[in-house]
């Protein structure tokens, strides 16, 4: 079977196309024929070498979506359409190849009215929004924070907070023309960083009472904005680091406003926390409440130009690779 393999990490030329064996039906694991894969900057992470549990050589890919072929001992239908996140593409092969063993636990099936390409856009990003948002305690009617609305996480948090009642949501955007075309797509409270700081848009916004929530994946100097952006009592969400792994802290926004400061990683979220998570997602899609964005879809075998293109281009919306 074709697969993009990392023959080592060392950035995108590390990445080749290449045969391995289809692999043969396992206890515990149910076989899945991949139609359409996510592309995440985990997989820069990962072939920059700073991931700490991934060694090469690797088949990248943390996300995807396909059909069952062997569904072994989980009860599931062969022949049903899925999509799946887990360890896949870090601690084990991922979904950048034809055929991947999927743990059961992994896979959501996928309603009819959800095609490939838009599946293998939701695990990791709307999972991760909707699971965070739920451990920040939100409710209806709260304020909701979360940076760079072109990216998946930032939007899938906002039009998930949306949906569900938020009072206000609030987003980034890293140029004007990202900021206009988000308005373009009804994204009403976008702060353009180009004009504006982060902070001061906030307050400008939420006439300056702060947010009660932050979902933030973009880390560096965002982070410490953001949690300047907090209202009293409020709930900052970190998980990560594209923009910078350290930042400075004003420790005062934590203990003058009795803030609470978390960090999130999907890997460790439960079973039960995941299913839970579709269950809230999947009716707001198939009902046209949100819509996942995606920006642009390669063949399987431009995976590091996919990759390079989310990495350095910065697009608005999901890129996905079809097998």
């Amino acid at each position: 079977m074709r697969a993009i393999e990392a023959k080592a990490f060392s950035g995108y030329g590390a990445l080749r196309q290449t045969e391995l064996p289809k692999p043969q039906p396992a206890k515990g694991r149910v076989l899945v024929r991949v139609t359409a894969a996510g592309v995440t900057p985990l997989e820069y992470t990962v072939l920059s070498g700073g991931h700490p549990r991934a060694k090469a050589p690797l088949v990248l890919g943390n996300e995807g979506a396909g059909v069952i072929e062997d569904a072994g001992d989980s009860g599931l239908a062969v022949g049903s359409r899925v999509m799946f996140t887990g360890p896949y593409g870090v601690g084990e092969n991922g979904t950048w190849q034809e055929w991947l063993l999927v743990r059961s636990e992994h896979l959501a099936l996928v309603p009819d009215t959800i095609k490939d390409v838009v599946a293998a856009s939701l695990p990791v990003a709307w999972l991760t929004a909707q699971v965070t948002l739920t451990q920040a305690g939100f409710k209806p009617g709260m304020t909701v924070l979360a940076p760079g609305i072109g990216g998946s996480v930032g939007n899938a948090t906002y039009q998930l907070a949306r949906a569900q009642g938020a009072g206000k949501v609030i987003s980034t955007a890293g140029s004007a023309a990202k900021a206009a075309r988000a308005r373009e797509l009804g994204f009403e409270h976008v702060v353009d960083l180009g004009a504006e700081g982060l902070a001061d848009g906030v307050r400008r916004i939420t006439a300056g009472k702060g947010v009660d929530i932050v979902i933030e994946s973009i880390g560096g100097n965002v982070t410490s904005e953001a949690l300047t952006s907090l209202g009293a009592g409020g709930v900052l969400i970190t998980l990560g680091y594209s923009a910078g792994r350290r930042t400075m802290l004003d420790v005062t926004d934590l203990i003058w406003k009795r803030a609470r400061m978390e960090g999130f990683s999907l890997f460790a979220q439960s079973p039960a926390a995941i299913a839970t998570a579709w269950r809230e997602i999947i009716p707001l899609i198939v009902g046209g409440s949100v819509k996942p964005i995606v920006e642009r879809i390669y063949p399987l075998a431009e995976a590091g130009e996919a990759l390079r293109h989310l990495i350095e281009d910065r697009p608005f919306g999901k890129i996905i690779l079809t097998m």
